[in-house]
């Protein structure tokens, strides 16, 4: 239980209606033992009767029917509170998992780059899903069912006590062997438990990788083997499932033999003392086995609670797990930071922590605010982490990043990432309409600004050929559009939210040049006093820039102007001259 303290705020939070909800189940279990009291009364009014006629036949009818009245209206009252009580205390339940997802996601969202880098999507949504799931469960049936079961044994046990104390005792005597039975089986579930919650994430990251990647898996046409993969899976976790059913299997029967066995006490005893004159009436036998049936449930309901308990005791150690992961990157003040957009970096070097390369060796420039920058190198030469470092996706393993002369780490976190409009090389759209996927960068504009930002980025014709237009609702990741559509929407998204600062990470690479130089040109208008860094493998792309970066394995190579880097040797110059070249024969 140690684990499940964590929700215990919930419970605190929600307090006065779980206290109504316990309330309202003592009462709703209270009214359930009127049954039983009547049935003997009713039963031994009957007996009076046939063995010595003291009472009346019309006397006797006119009794049962007031009893039987008692006892129909004590069940509607007894199911009228029950409603009541699934209503309160589940509706908690319900509660407490909206808070716990809504915790774990928000968490999820303060974690950094590196944690997502190392662990898995499937795993991520199973914690939030299935696992969450669990945990509620245990907030809501578990804790309902465990609080009837304690109501009835402190109302009914103590009842059969002060009925026939010898009786009692004979029919009680099953409990301790089960409540041993439950401790000794209750560890074997929560260790399987574990297991199957383990084996579940490893399924949804499996199958979530396979449809996100179905395109890459017919291209190769290796259906038959991800088929064999699955068929695995498959096969371990129907392995893990049964060995978690058999040991849950064993509750049910254990539960009714011993219930059995109390029962055939009640009757053996029972009727022993009816002989031998310890018992007035055959009714205080009856009355005991209306007891034992109604402990029937409870009792069973406390394998299937400890199930649930070790259950959630389980998927709660895994999302535990997650939530006490500290993020890397802490946003230093609630104050909001206003953004111009000068950039510095100084002697910034970073290693990336999980493959130990190192990215930047330190590296020092400056880009003053409203000017255009861009940096350009080879594949793995660093461009993009320095993207990733103004947006303050990692920090910096030695030197100092400053944005308008003020340390990155002192800035607002939020304040900074909303005053930039990062368009990533791999454009990531949202299964949603292509209106809302611009309107991302900007949640409250208007259809005019959504298509003006399209016109800027040289998409609106494409998406006015559509059907549905701007209502149009993409596939996964985008899958509707072509590679070019994809960017030029990722740029628009860009262009309407009207950033401080612009970070373009080689986001023309899949459009034509006469697309791409449009594209530019109403960049430069739009990002007119705003700073824009656009790292590309392009000389087109960079031409225009004020000042040019090139790197090489993460140090600076050369920089300057385009007018500048070409007319001295080095990399830039050759990729001038091969892509002109290339211009020319096409």
């Amino acid at each position: 239980m140690k684990e499940l303290r964590f929700i215990n705020k919930y419970f605190k939070k929600y307090k006065w209606k779980l206290i109504i909800g316990v309330i309202i189940t003592i009462i709703a279990r209270v009214f359930s033992l009127v049954l039983p009291e009547y049935i003997q009364i009713s039963v031994d009014a009957v007996e009076k009767f046939i063995l010595n006629g003291s009472v009346g036949l019309d006397e006797v009818k006119a009794k049962l029917f007031n009893y039987i009245l008692i006892i129909i209206g004590s069940a509607i009252l007894s199911a009228f509170f029950t409603f009541l009580m699934r209503q309160m205390i589940i509706n908690v339940s319900r509660h407490i998992e909206f808070d716990l997802k809504n915790e774990v996601f928000r968490h999820y969202e303060k974690l950094t780059l590196n944690f997502f880098k190392q662990n898995r999507t499937g795993d991520l949504m199973n914690r939030i899903s299935e696992d969450v799931s669990q945990v509620r469960m245990y907030a809501g049936p578990a804790l309902m069912y465990s609080i009837q079961t304690i109501t009835l044994f402190v109302c009914v046990i103590p009842l059969m006590i002060y009925t026939a104390p010898k009786l009692a005792m004979y029919t009680l005597i099953p409990l301790p062997v089960l409540s041993i039975l439950i401790y000794k089986i209750s560890k074997v579930i929560h260790k399987r438990s574990t297991e199957v919650q383990q084996f579940l994430s490893k399924l949804s990251t499996f199958t979530q990788e396979s449809f996100s990647g179905i395109s890459v898996i017919k291209a190769y046409g290796i259906e038959p083997r991800v088929q064999k993969e699955v068929l695995t899976l498959a096969e371990e976790g129907k392995t893990t499932s049964m060995s978690l059913a058999k040991v849950n299997a064993w509750f049910f029967p254990l539960m009714l033999l011993l219930i059995g066995i109390s029962n055939l006490f009640v009757i053996y005893v029972g009727g022993i003392q009816y002989i031998n004159g310890e018992i007035a009436t055959t009714g205080v036998i009856l009355k005991f086995i209306i007891y034992i049936n109604m402990l029937t449930w409870p009792v069973a309901t406390v394998g299937w609670v400890t199930s649930i308990v070790q259950r959630a005791e389980a998927s709660q150690k895994r999302i535990n797990e997650f939530l006490d992961v500290v993020p890397e990157i802490q946003n230093p003040t609630i104050d909001p930071s206003h953004i111009h957009g000068k950039i510095e970096f100084r002697n910034v070097s970073l290693t990336y922590d999980d493959t130990n390369i190192t990215a930047l060796k330190d590296l020092s420039f400056t880009i003053e605010a409203g000017q255009t920058f861009a940096i350009i190198g080879k594949t793995g030469s660093g461009k993009s982490t320095i993207l990733d470092l103004i947006g303050r996706m990692y920090d910096v393993t030695s030197g100092q990043i400053l944005i308008d002369d003020v340390p990155i780490q002192k800035l607002n976190l939020e304040s900074l990432r909303s005053s930039i409009g990062a368009v990533p090389q791999d454009a990531f759209l949202f299964s949603d309409t292509i209106g809302n996927n611009i309107r991302f960068g900007k949640s409250d504009a208007t259809d005019k600004e959504v298509e003006e930002a399209a016109r800027q980025s040289v998409v609106h014709e494409n998406i006015s050929g559509f059907t549905k237009k701007y209502d149009t609702v993409l596939g996964e990741r985008g899958i509707t559009l072509s590679g070019g559509q994809k960017q030029r929407v990722s740029i628009a998204r860009a262009l309407i939210k009207k950033p401080k600062i612009y970070l373009f990470d080689d986001c023309l690479s899949a459009v034509d040049t006469e697309t791409e130089e449009e594209i530019l040109k109403n960049l430069k208008r739009a990002s007119y006093r705003s700073t824009t860094v656009i790292v590309s493998h392009r000389i087109s792309s960079s031409k225009n820039a004020d000042k040019i970066l090139v790197l090489e394995n993460g140090s600076i190579s050369q920089q300057g102007t385009h007018n500048q880097l070409i007319s001295k040797d080095g990399y830039y110059k050759e990729l001038y001259l091969s892509q002109l070249s290339e211009k020319e024969n096409s």
